[in-house]
């Protein structure tokens, strides 16, 4: 066990993982301390953490936000620094002080900070799936020429690297992989028929039967969106070809993924489903700890089931596969046609099967070009927003 106090920035405190988070250091103060803790715009949550956690620095959004927080935590004594934007996220993301950083930003928000942490060879906590969707290429790039650490967070992720050989990097078919098998809950309309779905209200889509998450990943466990992304990050992450990651719908949520060997052997981690567990993983690796997480009663859970997601249903989980196929900038520009139909639809002005339609139209009208830099997946990124919103105006999926 180490004995040097770790400092960790987290990308999205507020958010669900970052509270998460927060949790496992809270029970563990003589190994992590919160360093910087970074939020989009929910003032009072963050003032509450810097009380509790007392970080060095503390970002927002923006500069009106920032002045806010800056003046609560005075009125209170606190010496936390207060700074906003995106190149605050940047540089509390690779200062030296800094051993780990979890990133955990929804979105493409996301990206370059976490590019950012891996440029400066830091401990990556992956919990940011739209990292590898857009960049895979560039992030995994930086990741071995800096020498990052980088270690995924995604429950399924977090399972598929606990369940291969610790050399996996050396190529999974000579490590006797055949497949990864990476579980899905089917979210909260698996079952339900069809045209039903064309009905389909927002609070609906965030009710998902096993998971406390954000409105935005709630909504794309709803579509299987959130499947599809875990399929292109899986990719990039085990250097897995797209024929070699096979979804399994398991609507208990208990195993959280599998990998598949020539042996006929699979090998699957299963636990309570609790995002504690996997991030107390990634933060204490190679060693573990408690997470505050109870432990899995088999005998309650008594039955475990499977089977194969519908693509016709699911009609994003299949996007997701073509794009990966694709390559280039076509993942990116999945990712922000979602980003756009996912808060048109939470804002009421799309409904719920018009997500599918939209990444599509999206796909279809915008042509792949190749990743070649940060600059052309984020030119992807704008443009792709920029038609689906316009196409969103137009009421094409009204």
């Amino acid at each position: 066990m180490s004995s040097k106090l770790q400092n960790i920035t987290v990308l999205g405190a507020t958010g669900s993982i970052g509270v998460s988070t927060l949790d496992v250091i809270r029970r563990h103060p003589d190994r992590y301390r919160a360093f910087a803790l970074c939020a989009h715009s929910q003032v009072d949550k963050l003032f509450e953490q810097c009380v509790e956690f007392r970080p060095r620095f503390a970002v927002l959004r923006d500069a009106s936000l920032a002045a806010a927080l800056s003046e609560r935590c005075r009125s209170v004594g606190l010496d936390t620094e207060v700074r906003h934007g995106v190149e605050a996220l940047i540089e509390l993301s690779s200062l030296p002080e800094v051993d780990a950083v979890m990133a955990a930003i929804v979105g493409a928000a996301g990206l370059e900070p976490t590019l950012a942490a891996a440029r400066a060879g830091k401990k990556v906590m992956l919990a940011n799936k739209e990292v590898l969707v857009m960049a895979g290429e560039l992030f995994m790039h930086a990741v071995r020429e800096y020498g990052a650490t980088l270690l995924p967070v995604d429950s399924e992720h977090n399972a598929i690297f606990q369940s291969l050989p610790a050399d996996f990097a050396r190529g999974l078919e000579s490590c006797g992989v055949q497949k990864i098998l990476l579980t899905a809950s089917g979210g909260p309309f698996r079952n339900s028929p069809l045209a039903d779905l064309a009905n389909v209200t927002p609070e609906q889509a965030c009710a998902h039967p096993n998971w406390v998450m954000g409105r935005k990943i709630s909504v794309d466990s709803a579509t299987m969106m959130n499947k599809g992304l875990e399929v292109i990050e899986a990719h990039w992450l085990f250097a897995a070809p797209p024929d070699m990651i096979q979804v399994v719908v398991h609507p208990q949520s208990v195993i959280h993924s599998a990998v598949q060997y020539a042996d006929g052997s699979v090998l699957a981690q299963l636990g309570n489903p609790d995002m504690r567990t996997p991030i107390a993983y990634a933060m204490a690796w190679p060693e573990r700890i408690a997470a505050g997480v109870e432990p899995l009663d088999l005998f309650k859970i008594a039955r475990l089931d499977f089977s194969a997601p519908d693509f016709e249903r699911f009609r994003c989980l299949q996007l997701a596969y073509d794009v990966l196929r694709e390559g280039g900038t076509a993942p990116a520009i999945l990712n922000a046609a979602n980003e756009v139909a996912v808060a048109a639809f939470l804002d009421g002005h799309l409904p719920f099967l018009g997500i599918a339609l939209l990444n599509e139209a999206v796909l279809q009208a915008m042509p792949a070009g190749p990743e070649g830099s940060l600059a052309d997946v984020l030119a992807a990124d704008a443009e792709a927003r920029h038609m689906a919103g316009q196409l969103i105006r137009q009421q094409r999926f009204a």
